[in-house]
């Protein structure tokens, strides 16, 4: 992947019913404001889909990088491992150890 290339990074946690609430006003009103107060200018957009279980709530996050070095200023240089604040780990049941990346080659809007 080129330095200059956007890049899409994925991941997925689970909490239960009641603490879903919790957990997505967390990363609207923390998490994310945090991490864009803390210097990472290459985040250009996070989105936060759910899929409801029976006794679960599966989240599925997807943010938006200008480049790889972005991600590695958001993450880290172990990159691939999945940023889990220690608040928010309270509030999870489990969660993938690992985000995925992807180069971003088009978006369409139909």
């Amino acid at each position: 992947m080129s330095t200059k290339t956007k890049v899409i990074r994925t991941w997925k946690g689970w909490t239960t019913i009641e603490n879903a609430p919790i957990y997505e006003n967390m990363l609207i009103y923390e998490v994310f404001p945090t991490v864009k107060k803390n210097g990472v200018a290459g985040l250009e957009k996070v989105s936060i889909s759910t899929k409801d279980g029976d006794n679960e709530i599966e989240f599925f996050l997807m943010l938006q990088f200008d480049c790889i070095d972005s991600v590695k200023k958001f993450a880290g240089e172990n990159y691939e491992t999945a940023y889990i604040p220690e608040n928010a780990k309270q509030v999870l049941l489990r969660y993938e150890k690992t985000a995925q990346h992807y180069e971003f080659k088009k978006e369409l809007i139909l």
